[in-house]
């Protein structure tokens, strides 16, 4: 068997959806999963862009002197 033919990234994305949802649906009966609060999703949102934002600035000259 070759590498190239093994483990989760040879196999369908519908497989490896079905076992990540093995792997919530545990978590949750165990109690061990994370319920995001409405106030949580919200600030998690805001939070999203803002690190490649505040790169840009810093990468913009040097692009401008590369060309």
């Amino acid at each position: 068997m070759s590498k190239a033919n093994r483990g989760f990234a040879s196999m369908p994305p519908e497989k490896r959806r079905h076992f990540a949802s093995m792997g919530g649906t545990a978590a949750h009966k165990l109690g061990r999963a994370h319920e995001w609060t409405t106030e949580e999703a919200r600030t998690a949102g805001r939070k999203g862009g803002t690190a490649p934002r505040s790169e840009r600035p810093e990468r913009a000259p040097e692009k401008a002197g590369a060309g």
